[in-house]
């Protein structure tokens, strides 16, 4: 089982940036899919960004050109550089790792909030 920690998240004024890292401990870190999610409050959570072990990347139509998803397999931590914040960005942000053979993310981190002031 693979264990994740987030960090990065913070205050920011729409148009700045944040770099959110997820550190994990635990398992074959460079042979998992990496994706981040967010949460809203009151809202289901969503996808934002993955990154295979090939190192293809997804993005949400909502994220694109807007934030990048990288991997260093080297720190066994993945990233989310997030540019041009939106108040609409505010959410808590949770790293996950895809381990089994199904490709669904099954371990998450704890979370870290990010909050986007108009």
């Amino acid at each position: 089982q693979v264990q994740l920690v987030e960090s990065g998240g913070g205050l920011v004024q729409a148009g700045g940036s944040l770099r959110l890292s997820c550190a994990a401990s635990g398992g074959t870190f460079s042979s998992y899919a990496l994706g981040w999610f967010r949460q809203a409050p009151g809202k289901d959570r969503e996808f934002v960004a993955s990154i295979r072990s090939s190192g293809n990347t997804n993005y949400a139509n909502s994220v694109k050109d807007r934030f990048t998803i990288s991997r260093d397999n080297a720190k066994n931590t993945v990233y989310l550089q997030m540019n041009s914040l939106k108040p609409e960005d505010t959410a808590v942000y949770y790293c996950a790792a895809s381990t089994n053979w199904l490709g669904s993310f099954d371990s998450w981190g704890q979370g870290t909030q990010v909050t986007v002031s108009s």
